[in-house]
């Protein structure tokens, strides 16, 4: 895994820079790639290698807090690389991040390839976890405290999924009651007997 390139920003196109690493260029796509632009000064390039079957691909951030939300993002279904980096290059991370805290579907069908359906899945995949994202980019968005009660309660509902998991159930029916799970924050053992409860209904 290739973390970051740090060199001159050697060509700008609407989809990718190339990056001049000691004669080497590496095509990096990035949310906005006229942000690198082209000057002697040398730059740091934070990266993620996408590998499939019939692609090798690079992708490119200033930050490694805006890489962190871009990973994230590709790891909801429906969202694939491309479509990670039309949501970082359209709305900025603080909204972003926001309208998933807030489960504001409207602002993100706004982006391309993102209807309601995978908007629902953002949220559903993501509320709750973005706290390591979110103190460097919305730091007002949440008190230090209710960071620290969404990290537990988010902690919980998954020892709660996994033992639910164990227990049989499968993850198509769990997922089904973990919007109204995460209503609340309880510990791991009330989360199980919420659970079970709406389970055997």
């Amino acid at each position: 895994m290739i973390e970051f390139i740090k060199g001159y920003v050697d060509y700008v196109t609407p989809e990718y820079v190339v990056i001049d690493h000691q004669g080497i260029g590496y095509q990096i796509y990035t949310p906005n790639p006229f942000i690198f632009q082209k000057s002697n000064e040398e730059k740091t390039v934070y990266t993620y290698q996408h590998v499939r079957e019939d692609l090798i691909a690079l992708f490119g951030f200033q930050t490694r807090e805006e890489k962190a939300l871009f990973l994230k993002l590709i790891n909801v279904t429906g969202i694939g690389p491309k479509g990670a980096l039309a949501i970082l290059a359209a709305g900025n991370p603080p909204q972003v991040i926001e309208a998933i805290e807030n489960e504001n579907e409207t602002f993100l069908v706004k982006f391309p390839g993102v209807g309601k359906k995978t908007a629902r899945q953002i949220i559903l995949d993501l509320k709750g976890k973005l706290g390591d994202v979110a103190a460097y980019y919305a730091p007002d968005l949440f008190t230090s405290e209710q960071f620290e009660q969404k990290e537990t309660a988010n902690h919980a509902l998954n020892e709660a999924v996994e033992a639910l998991k164990v227990l049989g159930y499968a993850e198509r029916e769990i997922k089904k009651i973990i919007p109204s799970l995460m209503e609340e924050s309880l510990t791991t053992d009330q989360y199980v007997k919420k659970a079970l409860q709406k389970l055997l209904k």
